[in-house]
């Protein structure tokens, strides 16, 4: 069973991978022996991820990148193939929220949250399968979604409606690469606390989540590796594409 999970030799693209949630999944994959690219636009914090998984054993390198700019992945794309010869793994990790009520909302505002988290991981997607289906490499594709993708929340509007995008745009080119031996999935974390979604946690917010989880806790970064891991290996999810994996201590299973 060990050698479903087992990643040696695989190289993951991880972008966003220098974030709290992004951080846990490459960690993950790289004990199952991945070597990570970790992109973020912050170097610095990639760095300091970089630096805990070779502590622990593992290979990486870090990487500058800004999702919204496809001529910026590119570049950062030329300068992974050159450190790794290719990857079979790429996580879509990149992030961004702001509690502005509807009304309130600016377009600048609209358009960054669109722009990052949906836009972000169309056009990472476009630069990094191309060169995966011209190296006619077979792979995993995961995306990062979220619980306001198919239960629109509260205070995060423009978010809900970036990850719902995401969701659509994952089962539409799980269709696409399918013939390329490329699987597309998403992962939906349900309530990580991390420093994007704690300015919108009060204590009112905070007993509403919890009456609606049945596990009764916020999730912890780590325990979305797992997940992360088995939809990377080409063994243990061979057949699985065009899924929407919730890891969310039963957020979407509650009923009244």
């Amino acid at each position: 069973m060990t050698n479903l999970f087992d990643l040696t030799g695989k190289t993951a693209v991880a972008i966003g991978g220098n974030s709290v949630l992004g951080s846990a999944m490459v960690k993950g994959l790289a004990e199952q022996g991945a070597e990570i690219a970790v992109v973020g636009r912050n170097l610095e914090t990639a760095e300091k991820v970089v630096q805990e998984i070779l502590a622990d054993g593992g290979k990486a390198k870090a990487f500058q990148a800004d999702v919204i700019s496809k001529e910026s992945l590119v570049k950062v794309a030329d300068e992974i193939e050159a450190w790794s010869g290719g990857w079979d793994i790429l996580l879509n990790a990149p992030g961004t929220n702001s509690p502005t009520p509807f009304f309130e909302l600016k377009e600048d505002e609209w358009d960054h949250i669109l722009d990052v988290n949906l836009k972000g991981i169309m056009l990472t997607t476009q630069v990094f399968a191309e060169r995966m289906i011209e190296q006619k490499r077979k792979g995993s594709i995961i995306n990062i979604s979220s619980v306001s993708s198919t239960t629109p929340l509260s205070r995060v509007f423009t978010y809900s409606v970036s990850k719902a995008g995401v969701n659509n745009m994952t089962q539409f080119l799980a269709r696409e690469f399918a013939p390329h031996g490329i699987r597309v999935n998403a992962i939906i974390p349900g309530f990580f606390p991390a420093e994007q979604n704690r300015k919108i946690l009060s204590e009112e917010r905070i007993a509403s989540i919890m009456g609606h989880t049945p596990m009764n806790r916020f999730g912890t970064p780590d325990e979305l590796a797992g997940t992360a891991v088995w939809l990377a290996s080409d063994r243990a999810s061979s057949f699985v594409t065009g899924t929407l994996i919730r890891v969310d201590g039963g957020f979407g299973a509650m009923t009244i």
